[in-house]
């Protein structure tokens, strides 16, 4: 039992089994199957009509008769008649009533209620009409069980009375009177707004003909009826709903509740499955089946009348993942080296972002002090060797072995930029390092693995080996080429392919919706490129245009998606309203010296007012010449384009930036911005950031928009402009047109 309970998955099962039996995650299901009927709904079938005669009740007794003379003339196929009419007075009305009663067919029922609605069935009390009124015509049960919260879960076939038992309600309907189990469950699907209803005045009035009624099964539904009990998705409806659920339910060949121990026993198969696989892929397809098995199956289990609860499945997996997180976080603390600073095994382990180098750097004679050094300051010696690095890359997270080695990862730059960077790091090292009373010189060598789509684990080593054959060589930086050979095809021949793509179609513009929050409408968007590759699939953007600057073809796909976006701005403008179209500007083209005569070139032979288009400007660190691109950015601006700064508040696009660098706006980053609702820090950056571009004449806009709630805080705040997949997502042109088409006739941020 002790091994049973240290394994996660086991233990997994047995908090779950313990679930299920004391009903605990109840809750998790009503939720569960709550939400699913909110959103799955199906037409009631028109074959049932409910006649409520609540609407003549100031006719009383008589009037209840006439209908029922109406109804029966219409010839119904069945008539089910609610036993709450008061048909036990005296009076000459009721004993019309009593006549058209003693009228009626075979084909009528008797539908008995409980007298004090309640919906617990050990508790109801049901009384039984005169049998001189019944005669030898049949009587229907409507009887429930429901769950913690008066939601109506399942019914009996039949109940007993006084010794007799009396169908339910909805076997009389669909005829269907038993099943594998005792107990059936309606089919809560269905849409109780969809039931005909007719009004029973409307009957006797002729405004609803009689003949409506001809071979249906029709439903009188006494005034003042109500019900304690909820229907899934609704809340309370009319009594008849449930019994119409019912009968839509038996009407399926099976009707059988598989419990929450089927779903249980699927799901931890999965997860056993999932946990002892070898490799990621089986893993991750059975953790994928585990979502599968207790988001959409019960669903699609429930469709074909089987009812399976997935509240102990759902305990289960939770509990598995939980324990799976803090044992990975634990391995992750046990993979910290002697000094306290993330070890490479914890780098091999993690995920990189695309677009990223790895470097390790690798200190020479690092044993021998070690050696000289007390053991106690060890951990001192690798920990400012750390730091003075950190100082020298901006890195966050510094990786140690024991050996000597340091690793990190940094955006990738240029190649010359990178080996420029890594010789003015190693410059850092000329200083001595002063460890308590000892001195020791430092020579520095690094490793730099670029090879983007390989695992993580392969580039830290390929970089570790670079490392060290830059130490054994005395070299200062050594390049792991290893993959550059293998994407020597795709990169040599990426001007074609660029090419390729921008003439087949590969190569589009996607747009994303920029709104104007005072007038709540599309008045702009940004103009994005993608690459779907026929072989390779969608590449990602920021490889793409990381592999474009490296290949040296930036320049012609910037002035491209100029070109298209002016196409695509000059169609909008042509609508009636301004319209503000936004281009993003590579920091290593804002330096070059012909930009200016190429953005005047192409808005003059397109024949756009330059005023038009925004030029966002995003990071500078690749630029050679910062002076140079601070003339041709306000040279691009006294020609008419507006200018802003991209990603405000990361990298370069600091308060430097601002000052140095003409603009007319301000983009705020959306790492800021996503974090404005729970954050009271970031909500004060991002307001003062607005109220400081407003000072200086900006324009605000704030992109990575993902709720309203960040929406109607920065609506708040005084945000000029916003941005983001609550507002529309990048699509093709003609999508985007349409929204943009459709965005004055609907609520502002619905999408």
């Amino acid at each position: 039992m002790r091994r049973l309970l240290r394994s996660p998955l086991w233990l997994a099962l047995l908090l779950a089994l313990a679930d299920w039996a004391t009903g605990f995650s109840d809750p998790v299901a009503h939720g569960y199957w709550h939400a699913v009927y909110k959103n799955w709904q199906n037409a009631a079938p028109q074959s049932i009509v409910v006649v409520n005669v609540g609407d003549i009740s100031d006719l009383g007794s008589a009037g209840e008769a006439r209908l029922i003379d109406l109804v029966r003339s219409s010839k119904p196929k069945n008539l089910y008649l609610d036993s709450k009419f008061h048909f036990d007075k005296i009076s000459s009305d009721d004993a019309k009533l009593r006549v058209a009663l003693d009228k009626l067919g075979q084909n009528t029922v008797f539908v008995i209620r409980p007298l004090n609605n309640n919906h617990f069935i050990e508790r109801d009390k049901f009384e039984i009409p005169d049998q001189s009124l019944i005669r030898n015509r049949r009587v229907a049960v409507s009887a429930w069980q429901d769950n913690f919260i008066w939601f109506a879960e399942s019914a009996p076939y039949w109940v007993e009375i006084d010794g007799t038992r009396y169908p339910t309600f909805s076997t009389e309907l669909s005829g269907v009177h038993s099943g594998l189990q005792s107990l059936y469950y309606p089919d809560f699907s269905v849409d109780p707004d969809t039931i005909p209803f007719i009004s029973a005045r409307a009957l006797l009035d002729g405004r609803m003909p009689s003949a409506a009624l001809a071979g249906k099964a029709v439903v009188l539904e006494a005034s003042g009826q109500e019900s304690s009990l909820r229907y899934f998705g609704h809340g309370t409806v009319t009594p008849a709903a449930f019994d119409i659920a019912g009968a839509v339910a038996l009407s399926r060949p099976i009707n059988v509740n598989l419990s929450g121990l089927a779903m249980l026993a699927l799901v931890f198969a999965l997860l056993y499955w999932g946990h002892g696989a070898a490799t990621k892929r089986t893993k991750w397809l059975a953790y994928s089946l585990v979502l599968v098995a207790v988001l959409p199956l019960p669903v699609l289990l429930r469709g074909m009348g089987l009812i399976a609860y997935p509240d102990a499945a759902m305990f289960c997996a939770a509990v598995f993942a939980s324990i799976r997180i803090w044992q990975k976080r634990i391995k992750r603390v046990q993979h910290t080296s002697a000094s306290g600073l993330p070890n490479m095994l914890a780098l091999s382990n993690s995920t990189l972002p695309v677009g990223c180098d790895v470097v390790v750097a690798s200190v020479a004679r690092y044993e021998e002090m070690l050696a000289t050094l007390p053991r106690e300051l060890h951990g001192e010696c690798a920990r400012q060797i750390a730091r003075r690095i950190a100082v020298g890359c901006g890195a966050t997270e510094i990786y140690h072995s024991d050996g000597g080695h340091f690793a990190w990862t940094e955006e990738a730059r240029p190649l010359d930029m990178q080996l420029s960077h890594l010789e003015g790091l190693r410059a850092l090292f000329a200083a001595p390092l002063q460890i308590g009373p000892h001195t020791f010189d430092t020579n520095i060598h690094f490793g730099l693995d670029r090879n983007e789509g390989v695992e993580t684990a392969t580039r830290v080593n390929s970089a570790l080996a670079s490392a060290n054959e830059a130490l054994a060589n005395g070299r200062a930086i050594e390049l792991f080429e290893a993959h550059r050979l293998a994407e020597a095809p795709w990169e040599l021949s990426l001007h074609a392919r660029i090419d390729e793509g921008l003439r087949n179609g590969d190569i589009w513009l996607a747009f994303q919706a920029q709104w104007d929050i005072a007038t709540n409408r599309i008045c702009g968007a940004e103009a994005l490129i993608r690459w779907n590759h026929p072989t390779r699939g969608p590449i990602a953007p920021n490889a793409f245009i990381l592999q474009a600057e490296r290949a040296g073809r930036i320049d012609a796909l910037t002035y491209w998606v100029l070109d298209q976006a002016i196409t695509a701005a000059q169609a909008i403008n042509a609508k009636g309203e301004r319209f503000q179209m936004s281009v993003n500007l590579s920091g290593q083209m804002v330096d070059k010296p012909d930009l200016v005569r190429n953005f005047a070139e192409i808005a003059a032979r397109r024949g756009i007012d330059p005023h038009l288009i925004t030029v966002e400007v995003t990071e500078t660190s690749t630029m050679g010449n910062r002076a140079a691109a601070v003339h041709n950015l306000t040279q691009l601006r006294q020609l008419g384009f507006r200018l802003s700064i991209d990603d405000f508040g990361t990298g370069e696009a600091s308060l430097a930036y601002l000052a140095d660098l003409p603009s007319d706006e301000l983009k705020l980053d959306r790492r800021f911005v996503a974090r404005i609702v729970d954050s009271d820090r970031e909500r004060a950056i991002v307001a003062s950031t607005i109220g400081l571009a407003h000072a200086l004449g900006q324009t605000v806009v704030a992109e990575g928009i993902e709720d309203a709630a960040t929406l109607a805080l920065l609506r708040d705040m005084g945000c000029d402009l916003a941005q983001g997949f609550y507002l529309g997502r990048p699509q093709p042109f003609a999508v985007f047109e349409r929204e943009y088409d459709a965005s004055g006739l609907r609520e502002f941020g619905r999408v």
